[in-house]
């Protein structure tokens, strides 16, 4: 009997332990949150811009000249790690989804997304998030390393934040995944390029035969 009872305890901690938190990755759940991406500035795509407009919710006082995103030529992606106040660089790729179209644009298809080392016993774990979007160019840019890698493809990123409401699972007790509150609204701009070492090179070679003739 006190076998299987510590069988019992040795499997239920068990399970526990390798239980994950949950988050749902969606931009929009009506009057509660509201934080669509938009497309870039136009006459201007290195404008990169964050924060809520007057109809996002919460209210914010950002304006975006660009249109929403809409349709399967943009992915959206959700990046974060366990703990409120985790750093950018140990985020991991959570999960990932596509733009809606029509009066949904703006909006990515919503996705249940787990935390890494989060166990869900009761405590109220927490994580912290950053969404990332880019123009996937024709399903040809696949990874956020990939759009890292050229300077020529649209992205943006939500600032980063942490939802005060605790993750969500199958563990013990089972809980509801929470919303992304604290998302806000951002939009896709192209990074203007650093200049090369070779650029500059040349730029510090013709300064100096011009000083040598003047």
């Amino acid at each position: 009997m006190k076998k299987t009872v510590l069988l019992v305890a040795l499997l239920g901690s068990a399970l526990g332990a390798h239980a994950q938190g949950t988050i749902q990755f969606v931009n929009n759940s009506g009057t509660i949150f509201r934080a669509p991406v938009y497309g870039p500035e136009p006459g201007n795509p290195t404008i990169s811009k964050q924060g809520n407009t007057a109809t996002g919710v919460p209210v914010g006082g950002q304006t975006y000249g660009g249109a929403l995103l809409s349709g399967p030529g943009f992915t959206a992606q959700l990046w974060g790690a366990a703990g409120s106040s985790a750093p950018v660089g140990t985020f991991a790729n959570l999960a990932t989804s596509a733009f809606r179209t029509g009066t949904a644009a703006g909006f990515f298809t919503a996705v249940s997304a787990t935390v890494p080392n989060t166990p869900i016993d009761g405590s109220p774990y927490r994580g912290s998030f950053q969404v990332r979007a880019w123009d996937n160019m024709g399903g040809t840019i696949t990874s956020w390393a990939m759009v890292m890698a050229n300077d020529a493809i649209l992205r943006g990123s939500s600032v980063v934040f942490s939802p005060t409401a605790p993750l969500g699972g199958t563990g013990t007790p089972p809980g509801t995944p929470p919303l992304l509150e604290g998302m806000t609204s951002f939009n896709l701009f192209t990074p203007v390029p650093e200049p090369s070492l070779i650029a500059l090179g040349a730029l510090g070679l013709g300064a100096l035969l011009l000083r040598r003739r003047k």
